[in-house]
Order: structure tokens, then sequence, then C-alpha cells
């Protein structure tokens, strides 16, 4: 009787809203931002995803979106993330040799604020997905940004906010007010970058109407170009800006990056009229409370077996705004208690309480964030391999040999490597990789986005076998000159030995990082379009608070008793380690949701490795283990040593053992 009434009053609801004041239902309609008449979709004139013009009518395919507005956003992204990356990639450099912290300290406040720039998206995203809408979130945050940036360029530019240079070895610490006006600056980009980062893709691929074949194969295309756009930005930052903030001064690197940024702003208000915009559809975080609560009320409420007794709307469209239905899943079922009608939820009226009785749509919102959290849990090592460009890598090169003939390459450019490393991988991917895996998975874009994703961290798995290969060859050649007790910057052995581990990273990111972005994207509901890659984006935070977590951890350990630590400020005298992706078996039976359509696709990959960025590493068995204690057994030149079943880290500092027993 309750589902029946209330079915009814629904219909009620309908007829009203079509022959109410507004005059018609296609009135109605296109205030709530929908498509407009049924006879105009069909004539393809509209896009049929409710997105409007920037006058706030239903957007005309032939005049806004596709490739004709993408050219202002990918401009806007190149120039942010030249910005971005011209402080990011060298700032260990700057943290170390102009406010004089340790090499410890300056790794842990190079991925904290790394960290905080993946987290702040989650602000960004609900501000864009509940009242702002991406556009305008986007031009709010980049203000702030552009604010940090010029904040940062004084800091570096006046001497009175700088520490004095170092006399010998004595290096002044920088002044409260010092430091102050430098981390003020950078947690104003931090703040500004994290606001945009979930809303420009996204922003990006609104462009592309759903509803439209076409136009959803052009979207998967657009990922890949968006990133290009970021590693075209990130090359120029690595190569010219390093440059710069190495031989000609930190004011003019971290100047001339903010003037991008002021680019990258008029980039982005320039195509303003050729944009289509999605209204905001209420707060996610609010629904997805009210799902919770709902269903936490009803504990002792029997869900139907039929589930189309659960309750929905009976209009084309969710009763959220700028959203489409979703289909009713099996998984999570105790959710589901949020949309079973009982007797309380319709006594009071016509319109439910909605921390009683929730949508069937509001309930698969929650059940999809849900799925995405293993496929987050799988890339969080991954970001945390990722941090090291620009801190153990760029800290690493400070030790080796930079001279190329009578050129020195500023350490932090290697991650030039990198970059080019994604620019030539994404052409070919797109181009000629894409096209063949299709013929053989007879996927629409070739890989499902899991397949890529895992194909990236088994990439990145490699890219950290080369680095350990690397740093037993830096400490092999440190004991070979009878170095280690040498005050000495740099050894005999070329920075060239590095740039197989950053192209490894580069190829991982082309195929885990893409492959990430549009599967958050595409996978998320069309009211969480911003949260949702902000989730992503999450990881990458978690990845870098990791590295922070695991460099702390390692220097309170390895220093007690006065010793010099596993990373101590002159690399050449021990060993670093740096922590590697591990026996993930996470993507497996991922259930896709698009639109209301299910798509099971299962994969399975299994990735292992224990590789560690080390001086020595021991694949131990028990026996194996008491020969090498033995071996060490009474040498006083070890300072400590940790051995397990799995791996066997050993920190030495002046012994003389044979290659052999090495």
């Amino acid at each position: 009787t309750a589902i029946n009434s209330f079915r009814n009053t629904q219909t009620v609801i309908c007829s009203m809203g079509a022959n109410g004041e507004d005059g018609s239902l296609e009135t109605a309609l296109l205030e709530d931002g929908y498509s407009p008449l049924v006879a105009s979709e069909k004539e393809g004139k509209y896009t049929g995803d409710g997105s409007v013009d920037s006058q706030g009518r239903p957007s005309v395919k032939s005049v806004t979106g596709n490739w004709r507005a993408c050219p202002f956003i990918l401009g806007n992204e190149c120039c942010e993330r030249l910005a971005y990356y011209g402080i990011n990639t060298n700032l260990v450099t700057y943290l170390t040799k102009i406010l004089h912290q340790g090499n410890a300290t300056a790794a842990k406040s190079v991925t904290t604020w790394s960290g905080t720039c993946y987290i702040t998206p989650l602000l960004g995203a609900v501000l864009a997905d509940a009242y702002w809408g991406r556009y305008w979130t986007i031009a709010v945050f980049s203000t702030i940004y552009f604010i940090g940036m010029a904040t940062l360029t004084l800091s570096a530019s006046l001497s009175s906010l700088k520490p004095p240079s170092c006399t010998g070895s004595d290096c002044p610490t920088a002044t409260l007010v010092q430091s102050g006006v430098f981390f003020l600056g950078l947690y104003l980009i931090a703040l500004g970058t994290g606001g945009i980062k979930p809303c420009v893709s996204s922003f990006g691929a609104d462009q592309f109407d759903d509803t439209d074949p076409t136009d959803r194969k052009k979207k998967g295309s657009f990922f890949n170009w968006f990133y290009f756009s970021i590693n075209v930005g990130a090359l120029i930052a690595s190569s010219v800006l390093v440059y710069v903030q190495d031989n000609v001064g930190w004011g003019w690197g971290f100047g001339i990056p903010t003037v991008f940024m002021g680019v990258a702003i008029f980039s982005f208000f320039s195509g303003t009229p050729l944009y289509r915009f999605q209204k905001p559809g209420g707060s996610p975080l609010t629904r997805v409370c009210q799902v919770v609560v709902a269903s936490l009320s009803k504990l002792q409420t029997e869900v139907p077996n039929d589930h189309s007794l659960l309750y929905e709307v009976q209009d084309k469209r969710s009763a959220i705004q700028g959203s489409r239905k979703l289909e009713h899943t099996d998984e999570f079922k105790c959710l589901d208690r949020a949309a079973t009608i009982i007797d309380d939820d319709v006594k009071k009226g016509v319109f439910p309480n909605p921390w009683r009785l929730c949508t069937v749509t509001q309930v698969e919102e929650l059940k999809i964030l849900l799925r995405m959290f293993p496929i987050l849990a799988t890339t969080i090592v991954f970001s945390a391999v990722y941090a090291q460009i620009s801190t153990m890598f760029v800290e690493q090169g400070m030790t080796l040999d930079t001279s190329i003939g009578a050129f020195h390459i500023p350490p932090a450019s290697l991650s030039i490597f990198s970059t080019l490393c994604v620019i030539l991988w994404i052409p070919i991917y797109d181009t000629i990789i894409v096209p063949i895996a299709r013929k053989y998975t007879k996927q629409e874009r070739g890989f499902t986005q899991l397949q890529r994703i895992g194909i990236g961290l088994l990439i990145s798995v490699a890219a950290m076998v080369a680095a350990a290969l690397v740093e037993i060859k830096h400490l092999g050649t440190i004991k070979t000159h009878n170095l280690v007790h040498e005050n000495v910057a740099t050894v005999p052995m070329s920075i060239i030995w590095q740039i197989p581990q950053y192209c490894l990273i580069g190829a991982a990111e082309v195929f885990t990082f893409i492959g990430k972005l549009e599967f958050f994207y595409d996978q998320s509901p069309d009211a969480m379009r911003s949260l949702c890659p902000a989730l992503s984006l999450l990881a990458i935070a978690c990845g870098n608070y990791l590295s922070s977590f695991i460099v702390t951890v390692i220097e309170y350990v390895t220093t007690r008793g006065g010793k010099p630590g596993w990373i101590p400020d002159h690399l050449n005298r021990d060993i670093v380690g740096i922590p590697c992706p591990a026996s993930y078996e996470l993507l497996k039976n991922h259930e896709y949701e698009t639109n209301a359509k299910r798509l099971r696709q299962g994969v399975n990959f299994v990735m292992g490795g224990n590789g560690i960025f080390q001086a020595y590493s021991f694949t131990t068995f028990p026996e194996q283990v008491k020969q090498f204690k033995k071996l060490i057994a009474g040498s006083s030149r070890f300072d400590s040593y940790k051995l397990s079943h799995s791996v066997a880290l050993i920190s030495a500092t002046g012994n003389r053992l044979c290659p052999a027993q090495r």
C-alpha cells in the first residue's frame, strides 16, 4: 500500500510539473539543466548529457565543446603544470642549498608538501560538485595559486627573506620569518593546485557528450593528450627552469613559473564562450551520509527480493540534478535498506525525508565509491616510488659526476628523461598500441583501464630494480676508490647511470597514471565527476605521506646511539632505502558502471617484486642467514644490520669486504 500510494504521488508531481506555472515541461527541464525537447534531441542539435553553454542555454553540438574547446583547456594545463613542476622538480635543492635543511628534512618537506598538493583536491572536488561547478572552482583556486607563486618568488628574490650563504661548513639556518614566508607561499600553491586538479581533467572530459558514441571515443583520446600537455610543461620545467634556478638565480627560477601561471589563467578564461558546463548536483558527501544514516535506521527492515520495489523517481532522469539514473546492483545489499520503502517513509507527506529514504541511484553512488577503494590502494606504493624522482633520485644524483665535457647537468634535470619518455610514448600508445591491442582484446580502447594500470605497476617494479642496481654500483665505486671516509661531494661515476630508472618510471606513468585518470572519471557517477578523480589523487597524496613516514622511521631507528643513519647529509657514507611495489592482487573482477549499464570485466594481475633501492640485497633462507651472521660476526665496522627471511639491509661504513663477500 505504501509503495502504490507513493508512486501515485510521484505521478501527480510529474503532471503538475508539465502543466504548472512555468507553462511547459520543456521549461522545467531547461531550468534543471536537462536536455531540450525530444524532437531537438532526435535531430542531434543539442547534447544529450544535460550540459549548458556559458549563457545557461542547452549546449549546441556544432558550436560548443568537443575538440574546439580543448586547446584552451590543454593550454591551461600545460602552463599550470610548467608552474607546478618549476617549483616541485628542484625544490629539494632549494631547501638544502638555500634554506640549509638536511637531506632527510628536505626530503620530508618535499614529500609532505607534495602529499598536501594531492589531498587538497578533495576540497576542490566537493566545492565543484556541490556548489560552484567546475568552471568557477578552477577560476577561484587559480587565483589563490597565483598569489602563492608570487609569494614564493618574493621569498626567493629578497635577501632579507633568505638565510646568509654558507661560510665553509657553517650554514646558518633560516629564521622563523624566512621559513614562514617561504612555506606560506608553498602551501598557498598546494591549496591552489589542489583545488583545480580534480576539476580541469573532468571539465575537459565534460566537453564530450557521453550519449554520443563518437564523442566517447574522442574522450578516451583526450585523456592521453591531457597527460601529454602535462608533460610538455614538465619538460620545460625540468630542463630550462632547473638550469635557470641553478645557474641564473632562484628569483628568476621562481618568477618565470609565476608568469606562466598567469598565462594559464588567461588561456582558461579565453575559451569561455566555447565551453560546455555541467551544473552542480548538490553535495556528494551529504548524499553519501544520507545513505549510511538511512540504511542504519532500517537495520531490522527486510530488503525486497524484487529490486524494482526499491525507491526511485519515475522521471527519465534521476532526482540528482545533472545525473542520469544508475541501475541496481547486488553488491553491498545492506545499503539497499536506504531505498526500501516502509509506511513511516510516506505517512508524513508527499516528499520523503532524504535521511530516511534514498533513491536507488543515490545508493548506487556509494556502492561505486566503495568499489573504487581497492583500485586506489594498488597505486599508493607506486606513488611513493614516483615521489623519489623529486627527492632521493635528486639527492643521489648530487653525489655523482654531473659533467659531460665542459657542461654540468643539474641533478634535478634528469627528470627530463621521464618526461621525454611520456611524451614519446603517448602518441605511440594512441596511434599504434591501441589499434593493435584492439584487434586482440576487442576493447574499444585497446586495454581496459585496469589492465593499463596493471601494466604500469609491472614497469614500475623494473624501474626500482634499475635504481637498486645504480645504488649498488654507486657504493661499489666508493669502496673501490676508498672514498668512504673522504669528505668528497661526488664520486667518479657518471650521473648518466640514472637515466634508465627515470625512463622506466616515465613509461609506467603512461600506463598507470593515465589509466587511473580515465578510470576514475569514466566509472564515476555523473554528479561525482570531480570527487572521484580527487580520490585518485588521494592515492598520490598517500604515496607521498608514505614516503615521508618511511624516511622518518628509518632516520629515527638508524640514528640512535649517535650513528649517522642510513640517510646522512653525506650520502656517500651510507645507504638509502626506498620501497617498491610488491604483491598486488587487487585488480581483480572490478565491476564497471557506465551510465546505467553494467559491464563486467575480470582482470587478473599478480604483481610481485621485492626490489629495494639499497646498497645490499639478500633473499635469504634461514641457513643463509646463519652463514651471513657468521660472516659479519665481530666486525666493528658494521654500524647496524637488520635481517629477515625476505631482505637484508646492511649499513656499512668503511668495511673492506671482497666482492664475493659483498
